[in-house]
């Protein structure tokens, strides 16, 4: 144990010794089935949003295209590092290492960035495809949706696992080493500079493209359906009635997209902001929390982003039927009412 072999540790009497500080069974229990539920619908929903846009035709589309990315980004999330968070959650401890946690803590960072920048380009594809719809395929091509994927992969990358292979992000607090070497954690920590960094970088700005983006979207179809009813003049009531409905169910659909991404991510991007000036007394239970508040964006993505859409249903419904095996399944017109 590195207690044992690290010097530094020497210190530290048998009352410090690694993961020493357990919750109540009944209490670890109630965790693991909790989180194991919120693992399984993140991998299930991200699945089947895969396996429905890679397999039918119809959905192979650029906004699509981005979407299965985001679907990829957030079931590797729920298949490689949510069951080791959820471990480190329930036990208080790291039983991985030291070299495991920094490894651990750059694929968290990175798939976390990753799926935001997912969310902040498919907000600037649906601003083409709303407020730009003359020019949405010229601009909006499977080339650039290429580029743009792997700017969202690659960036959160290399900017991930720079910050933490270099350990710049827990440069300067203290006792950090001593948490991830003598005592077996793997703490959610950054120090000053990084809190600012990562806050803006990595929440703030994609965050208030995305807000400026969809409250664009929602005038700009506020706006047309004036414009429809201006122009048409004589339009029925029925028409009327579902012209205002269609808005409405519009600006729900963007108010609950900002409400859930802002729910996820702004507690813990502001707890990294805050801590700092509380001389980063921040209990760790409190990161543990929010953390796992971000994780359930990633569950909450398949649900928002494909399967409110009626496709995208339709097409799961084939999925489990077994119906996807047939010959040409891959073609079944998925847009057909009825």
């Amino acid at each position: 144990m590195d207690i044992i072999m690290n010097p530094i540790c020497a210190q530290y009497n048998n009352s410090s010794l690694p993961c020493s500080d357990k919750r109540p069974v009944g209490v670890r229990l109630g965790l693991y089935m909790f989180l194991t539920c919120s693992i399984t619908i993140t991998i299930i929903g991200n699945l089947g949003l895969i396996i429905s846009i890679a397999h039918f035709k119809q959905l192979h589309s650029p906004t699509n295209f981005l979407i299965l990315s985001l679907a990829v980004a957030d079931m590797s999330l729920g298949l490689f590092i949510m069951p080791y968070s959820m471990l480190r959650t329930v036990e208080n401890c790291w039983y991985f290492g030291s070299l495991f946690c920094k490894i651990h803590y750059g694929c968290d960072l990175m798939l976390s960035v990753v799926s935001i920048f997912h969310l902040c380009t498919i907000a600037i594809d649906r601003f083409y495809a709303v407020c730009d719809p003359l020019h949405y395929h010229t601009k909006i091509t499977v080339a650039i949706i290429k580029k743009t994927i792997f700017f969202c992969w690659s960036a959160p990358v290399a900017f991930s696992f720079g910050v933490v292979a270099t350990n710049m992000h827990a440069s300067g607090v203290e006792g950090y080493e001593i948490l991830v070497k003598c005592f077996s954690l793997c703490p959610i920590t950054f120090n000053k500079l990084w809190s600012f960094v990562v806050f803006f970088t990595c929440f703030f700005a994609p965050g208030s493209v995305m807000a400026g983006i969809y409250i664009k979207i929602f005038l700009v179809s506020q706006r047309h359906v004036k414009l429809l009813q201006k122009i048409s003049g004589n339009m029925s009531d029925v028409s009327s009635a579902i012209s205002k409905k269609e808005d409405r169910k519009a600006a729900k659909k963007l108010g609950i997209l900002m409400c859930v991404f802002l729910a996820c991510w702004l507690p813990l991007f502001l707890t990294f902001l805050i801590d700092q000036f509380s001389n980063f007394s921040t209990p760790g239970t409190v990161f543990e929390v929010l953390n796992w508040f971000s994780y359930i964006n990633s569950t909450c993505n398949p649900i928002l982003y494909g399967f409110l859409y009626p496709w995208f249903r339709k097409a799961m419904k084939h999925f489990i039927s077994g119906q996807i095996c047939f010959n040409d399944s891959s073609t079944i017109d998925l847009f057909r009412q009825g």
